[in-house]
């Protein structure tokens, strides 16, 4: 297991410079997962990631939401999302899986929440099923025989963090939160194509009225608002983790004009494509944390 500040050879190269094994489990630290030139902007994940924070303080943004961190916070990342982790003396063990690691088992990894801070027993339970498939994942390293190993515990971890006390904030009908979690799922599909309520109703055969009212319930958001939403992140990730010109952004996620992308990004977050492009290297002030609806991804936060 790495735990120190220097980067595993093995896992850099993994994060870096080829694409996801789609079944393979990998752990590291924490300074593996940044570029050669270290955390000056938000880096765009390929893979997803869970993050224990084990030594130092400081700060992590994901997606635009900067998360206090101390020994015991842990973190967790899904691919697409962006990420910087800020702190001289900030460590973390890193566990990084692929798409298709967890197929077959019952679990499910969105239910754990983006952020948690462990403390007392569930703190030392998590810290030595990491600490162990750390190691068992070092020792093991290109044995096949060990994929099984690796992949149950890994799903022991998960199924441990979903859980723990402290989950949402609301009590939402089952029927509501089931129907949000589908309309979720068409916009991740078709965000790059259409923004119309009526299209994702069309699409999940009920009403607009149906998917309005169950937006409202999880989130306290309307049906447009979270579609929305959902595009202004994608534009705020695109902004911030590359150098791809604003214009073909705007085209990307369906918008064939820059000034009609202009205007819908300045009205969801607050600034224009260029400024908020201006302002990524710009620590995010850290707030205070409350659980978070169930939502595929948060909205994004505006930069001033």
């Amino acid at each position: 297991m790495v735990t120190t500040g220097q980067p595993s050879p093995a896992l850099r190269t993994d994060l870096s410079t080829r694409a996801v094994d789609p079944d393979e489990i990998v752990t590291g630290a924490l300074g593996d997962l940044a570029p050669a030139s270290g955390w000056s902007r938000p880096v765009l994940l390929d893979a997803d990631l869970l993050i224990l924070v084990t030594h130092g303080h400081g700060s992590a943004e994901l997606d635009f939401r900067a998360l206090p961190c101390r020994p015991g916070t842990l973190l967790r990342a899904r691919p697409g999302q962006v990420l910087r982790c800020l702190g001289p003396q900030l460590d973390a063990t890193v566990v990084r899986w692929g798409p298709a690691t967890l197929r077959g088992l019952d679990v499910d990894p969105d239910a754990v929440p983006a952020f948690r801070q462990l403390a007392g027993e569930d703190e030392d339970a998590v810290i030595s099923e990491v600490t162990q498939l750390a190691v068992d994942a070092d020792r093991h390293a290109g044995i096949p025989a060990a994929a099984a190993l690796l992949r149950h515990q890994l799903a022991v971890l998960l199924l441990r963090l979903s859980l723990l006390p402290g989950g949402e904030e609301r009590d939402t009908p089952r029927a509501e939160t089931e129907t949000f979690r589908r309309l979720c799922r068409e916009v991740e599909r078709g965000y790059r194509h259409t923004r119309r309520v009526e299209d994702y109703a069309a699409q999940l055969g009920c009403s607009v009225r149906t998917l309005t009212r169950a937006c409202l319930a999880v989130t306290g958001r309307s049906a447009k608002q979270v579609i929305d939403e959902r595009v202004a992140l994608q534009a705020s990730r695109l902004l911030a983790a590359t150098d791809e010109p604003i214009a073909r952004i705007g085209r990307r996620l369906g918008f064939p004009e820059p000034t009609n992308f202009g205007r819908f990004f300045t009205r969801e977050v607050g600034v224009s494509p260029g400024a908020f492009r201006a302002a990524r290297e710009q620590p995010l002030p850290v707030r205070m944390v409350r659980p978070r609806p169930p939502a595929d991804s948060p909205a994004p936060v505006g930069r001033a």
